[in-house]
Parts: structure tokens; C-alpha cells; sequence
């Protein structure tokens, strides 16, 4: 990754290939660059501003519901990693050590966090003493280090941001509540404001998170067929507090075990973005989340009046909430159309002295490219109306993509025929043993991505052993 440096001209077509389109985009839209530690990237300002209006986003929704943000050690302790057996097995292959510390030697191994239950988990142990202390809604925005193989911008990196939230409760029925509405919320998230229609469901065991009892996602379906993993809420049980002594003393005045949740976004939903909506000339940016909502570009802006006029325009959307740009650079409006519109900002005004001297200016919407004229006296409303029909037309193209590329199948023969031609989301009926779900890997290329919560019946048998099925499940090739 870090080898290939040199920013692109064009954007290779998406049907031609897919990886190369999208590394393209987010070379020439200037949302990375290759930093010279293999597998990590410089987030830069446009693509990190894409991360704050998520961040903002999400957060409010968060704290709305009674959450707090913390700040974990960027370190753990290698003795503390140990302490629950699952889930240091299941990080064990992605951790980075700190051996030395300066010139010194460390006694004991440090961990670069790539997760940080061990560290809530010791803290909470510290805090908590009664029901009176329950609960305890905490989460983080920081970034954590998984040493990966194959990595890929936003998708896939060493070192990626995200936050985690680390919640402990009472009672299992408050604690599994939690762990689903935080499922509701980040499909709420990936829908109303990043467009992006999502498939909400249990992850088998097999795929769940190390140390968890369940695992619930929410799948998204990319351009190419492809899923993205887009969020996940995980419900650990008591295993953790048992390993760890998170013990509270209940109104009875008996000592009992907490019960505790996790769940996680990161800078991946970026690349989902991307490879939901974006298209050959570029990136098409949910208006929730574009850094700019609209662009004002004058025409002619050397003739009297008009670049005054234009700065009147963006100061009026601006005074309305909107996040907009004048460009009043030297360069051509024909360049700045391009370069706009590979940047996916959503909505283009143009305004010339003929438009000033009708009272009009000319809205160019990025997804369909229709042009329309409007009167200048109506501007802030018909950009907000423009605004929200392209996103409601974004998310339906999306949608479109999902519900035509899930097809069902009853036997291994029709899943690996819904794979010719291109990736697909398959659902098929599966026996809940996990070596018919490891053959179903084998055999198709596809694993599992989740048992879904809206069940059918697509069958009576699994498509492996033959035996009656008890779920539907929907599997496909992933991010």
C-alpha cells in the first residue's frame, strides 16, 4: 500500500474494476495518503470532516440516551489482556507490542490497544460497589491498532479510529435491551443520514465477537455486491465481570455480577459511503455528512457585481445551518463543475450576470445532474428541498441494489449459481451446526453475515447435511 503513492488523473470505471475505482476516488479526491508505516494512512481534512459530522451525529443520539465519553490508556497490560481467555485468543493474531520502554526493557509486554474491554472492565471494578452505582453508560472516541494483512483505506487499516462504547448494568434484561438499541441506533444512523440501507441480525457463533455471547450487525450491501460489516453491539453476559470482579452489592444487599455490553462504528463506514453511492465521476456524499452541502460557483466572476452577489448567496445558506463554499478561485467554471462533482458535494449554484440581472441562479444536483432554475428570493428553501429529495433518491438506488442482489437458494448448486456474474447476498435455511456452516464457506466462498431478525422460510432442509433447518440465514462475500 504504501508503495503506490502517485495520485491519479482519471477514475478507472467501476465495472471495469472495482478496488482499482475505489482507491482511485480516494486518492483523487484527496481523502488519504499512504503514510510510511505500512498499512496506515493519513486521514486527511476532507475525509476527516466526513468522520466529525458522523461523530457529531452519532454522538448526540448517544448521550441523548444517558451515555458519558471517556478516555481509556492507549495501552494494556499483557497480564490484563489474559485475564478472559476468549477474547485474548481471539485478538491474539492482530496485537502490537510495546517491549521497550526508552532504552529499557519493559518487565511485563504492553498491548497497543485493539479494543478496550480489559481496560473498562478494570476500571469499573474499581468503581463500582452498589446497585445505587448501576448503570454505567461509557464510551470513547479514540483509535485503535489491529495488525492486519491485507488493508485497504477505511476499509481495512492498522490503525483506524472508531468509537467504542462499554456499558454495565444490573440485569441481563437491561443489559440485552441496550445491546439492541444501540443495533437500532446504528441502523438508524447508517439509513436516515449516511443513505445507506442495512440488514439488522444475529451473528451465527461462529462469527460472533471473542469473548461475547451474542453478536448482533447490521450488513450493508456495497456497489459491487459485496457486504459491509457496518456496526456491530455485542452482549457479553457476565463473563468478563466474573474474570474481572465487577461485583455490586444489589437491594438485598447481596453481592452479584454485573452485566455488560459493547458495541463499535469506526472510519469503515467511509468507505461505505463511498462504495454505496459513489459513481464513475466520483464520490456522492449523503447531505448529512458532506463537509460541503453546496457549492456556489459564479460565472464570469470578473464582471461587476457578480462575485458580491455570490458572496451574498453563500452567506444567506450559510445563516440558514448549511455547510456551504463559495469558490471564487481562479480557475475555470468548467473545472470547478469536475472537480465538485468528484468530490460529491450535493448540490452546485451557479450564478452569472444574466442570472443576477433575472433574479434566478441555477441548481445542478450531483446524483442525477438535473439542472433547475430558481429564483434567487426562494433559494434557502429550494436547496433544503433539493437536499432532502437527494437523499431520499440516494437511499433508494441503494435499496434498489440491496433488494435486487438477494436472491434465495435451497441447495449448494443454486447458491454458488446466484454467485455468477457477481457478488450477491444469498439466503438460504441452515441446520445451526457450525460444520455446515464452515462447508457452506468452503463449498460457495460465502460465509455467514447474519442470522437476520426478519425471518422466511426458503426452504425446510439445509443445503449441507439435509436435516430439518431451524433459521434463515444470509450469507455473501464481504469487506
Amino acid at each position: 500500500m504504501a508503495d503506490n503513492k502517485k495520485l491519479v488523473n482519471a477514475i478507472t470505471p467501476m465495472d471495469q474494476d472495482f478496488a482499482q475505482w475505489y482507491t482511485d476516488i480516494v486518492k483523487k479526491a484527496e481523502m488519504i495518503d499512504y503514510s510510511s508505516v505500512r498499512g496506515c494512512v493519513v486521514i486527511r481534512p476532507y475525509a476527516y470532516a466526513i468522520w466529525e459530522n458522523i461523530q457529531k451525529i452519532f454522538d448526540g443520539m448517544i448521550k441523548a440516551r444517558g451515555h458519558e465519553n471517556v478516555a481509556m490508556p492507549l495501552f494494556i497490560p499483557e497480564s490484563l489482556l489474559q485475564r478472559e481467555k476468549d477474547h485474548v485468543e481471539g485478538f491474539a493474531p492482530e496485537v502490537a507490542w510495546v517491549t521497550y520502554g526508552g532504552s529499557e526493557k519493559l518487565e511485563e509486554r504492553l498491548c497497543v490497544r485493539p479494543t478496550s474491554e480489559t481496560l473498562f472492565c478494570e476500571h469499573y471494578a474499581h468503581i463500582v460497589h452498589s446497585w445505587r452505582d448501576l448503570p454505567k453508560l461509557y464510551n470513547q472516541w479514540c483509535s485503535v491498532v489491529r495488525w492486519e494483512k491485507t488493508t485497504r483505506p477505511f476499509l481495512r487499516s492498522r490503525e483506524f479510529l472508531w468509537q467504542e462504547g462499554h456499558t454495565i448494568h444490573a440485569t441481563e434484561e437491561e443489559a440485552r435491551r441496550e445491546t439492541l438499541d444501540i443495533l437500532d441506533c446504528y441502523a438508524e444512523l447508517c439509513e436516515k443520514y449516511l443513505c445507506i440501507p442495512v440488514i439488522k441480525g444475529r451473528k451465527t457463533d461462529r462469527e460472533k465477537f471473542a469473548g461475547a455471547e451474542e453478536t448482533y450487525t447490521i450488513e450493508a450491501m456495497m456497489h459491487d455486491g459485496k457486504a459491509l460489516q457496518s456496526g456491530t453491539s455485542h452482549y457479553f453476559g457476565q463473563g468478563f465481570a466474573k474474570a474481572f470482579g465487577i461485583q455490586f452489592a444489589d437491594k438485598q444487599n447481596n453481592l452479584a455480577y454485573v452485566h455488560q455490553t459493547s458495541w463499535g462504528i469506526s472510519t469503515r463506514l467511509i468507505g461505505g459511503i463511498i462504495m454505496t453511492h459513489g459513481d464513475n465521476e466520483g464520490l456522492v456524499l449523503p447531505p448529512a455528512v458532506a463537509p460541503i452541502q453546496a457549492v456556489v460557483i459564479p460565472v464570469a466572476q470578473h464582471k461587476p457585481g457578480v462575485l458580491e452577489k455570490a458572496q451574498q448567496v453563500a452567506q444567506q445558506l450559510q445563516q440558514a445551518g448549511l455547510r456551504v463554499k463559495l469558490d471564487d478561485s481562479e480557475q475555470s467554471p468548467g473545472w470547478k463543475f469536475s472537480e465538485y462533482e468528484m468530490r460529491g458535494v450535493p448540490v452546485r449554484i451557479e450564478l452569472g450576470p444574466r442570472d443576477i440581472e433575472q433574479g434566478v441562479c441555477v441548481l445542478v444536483r450531483r446524483d442525477t445532474r438535473e439542472k433547475a432554475v430558481v429564483p434567487l428570493s426562494g433559494l434557502v428553501q429550494a436547496v433544503q428541498d433539493l437536499l432532502a429529495d437527494f437523499a431520499a433518491a440516494i437511499y433508494r438506488k441503494a435499496k434498489d441494489n440491496l433488494e435486487s442482489n438477494i436472491v434465495s437458494a435451497r441447495t449448494i448448486d443454486e447458491m454458488k449459481a446466484a454467485l455468477e456474474g457477481r457478488p450477491r447476498f444469498v439466503k438460504a435455511m441452515w441446520c445451526g451446526d457450525e460444520k455446515c456452516e464452515e462447508a457452506i464457506k468452503e463449498l460457495t466462498g460465502m460465509p455467514s453475515r447474519c442470522i437476520p431478525f426478519e425471518q422466511e422460510k426458503v426452504g425446510e432442509v439445509c443445503p449441507v447435511c439435509g436435516r430439518p433447518a431451524t433459521k434463515m440465514v444470509i450469507f455473501g462475500i464481504a469487506y
